[in-house]
């Protein structure tokens, strides 16, 4: 009989549960015993042929993985960073699963390191091979140890994005503020954001550089001198358009997403395309009506 031994008795359970899910078409299953009183999952050695083998394998690995992984991750935010609150450390871990998953690319690079499955598979083929009884936490403390310091840096990196991304979203509330406070200067402007940008009042006519430093309010800033881009967001905020027409074949790039979360439901989103279509359409009836 080889067994697992564990300090926690919720781990021990946890972990004869997922063997139980696993190895649920093998009649050897019935074999498998929890010593709920000494925190230990009792495997016979007869489980340790080829195919039942390759099943535990990877019910243990599945354990730390779905398991204990997020677990870890809770105890370093709470213990290494004073992150108690569930629903902070909800939001942090989310980022690091984004990150995993493949939907945040700009983060993946700073999270390279240690192959995860590569490594917990390893450990886990190297323990089980042995055929022998250990502590799951001597195992976690030697064999996981660089995995271990893998989840630590990718803790402290969500936790640089989460800072970012409440900062962010302090900055965009306040200028929601300074917008909701300001009277439109014009009806609509249209706007390209290309390589370079450029502004169009209400009637197609491109307003100048110099036109659009004037129009600033230089409240923006002084208050918010970092955040602000002079170039975009400063005369779009002054000129607080009530409606903006908005040219781009990238509308995921931060620019625009920002616009958007900044000007909500007066942003119109078209592809550049769009603008010629758009000035020709304005300029006949335009004419239509001058007639």
């Amino acid at each position: 009989m080889i067994e697992i031994i564990f300090q926690k008795k919720q781990d021990a359970w946890s972990l004869y549960q997922h063997l139980i899910a696993r190895l649920a078409s093998w009649p050897e299953t019935d074999s498998i015993l929890l010593n709920e009183d000494r925190n230990r999952v009792q495997i016979p050695t007869q489980l340790y042929i080829e195919g039942i083998l390759q099943e535990l394998k990877r019910s243990f690995y599945d354990f730390i993985i779905l398991t204990k992984r997020e677990e870890w991750f809770r105890t370093i935010l709470a213990e290494s960073y004073l992150f108690t609150e569930v629903e902070e450390q909800d939001q942090i871990i989310e980022i690091i699963y984004s990150v995993l998953e493949g939907d945040r690319e700009e983060l993946a690079p700073f999270m390279e390191g240690v192959e995860e499955n590569g490594l917990i598979e390893k450990a886990v083929n190297e323990i089980f091979n042995e055929k022998i009884s250990f502590s799951f936490d001597s195992f976690v403390k030697f064999r996981l140890k660089a995995y271990g310091e893998q989840l630590s840096q990718w803790v402290e990196i969500a936790i640089d994005e989460y800072k970012m991304e409440q900062e962010y979203q302090v900055f965009v509330h306040t200028l929601r503020s300074f917008l909701s406070d300001r009277k439109p200067q014009l009806a609509h402007l249209y706007l390209i954001i290309d390589e370079n940008m450029s502004f169009y009042d209400q009637y197609f006519i491109e307003i100048k550089r110099s036109e659009l430093f004037k129009a600033i309010d230089r409240k923006l800033l002084v208050n918010h001198p970092v955040y602000v881009d002079s170039g975009t967001i400063a005369p779009l905020l002054s000129i607080a358009p009530k409606n903006i027409y908005l040219y781009t074949d990238d509308a995921q790039q931060p620019l625009v997403r920002t616009i958007i979360n900044i000007f909500e439901e007066r942003v119109k989103i078209s592809p550049i395309s769009a603008f010629c279509l758009d000035k020709e359409n304005f300029l006949s009836e335009d004419s239509e009506n001058i007639r």
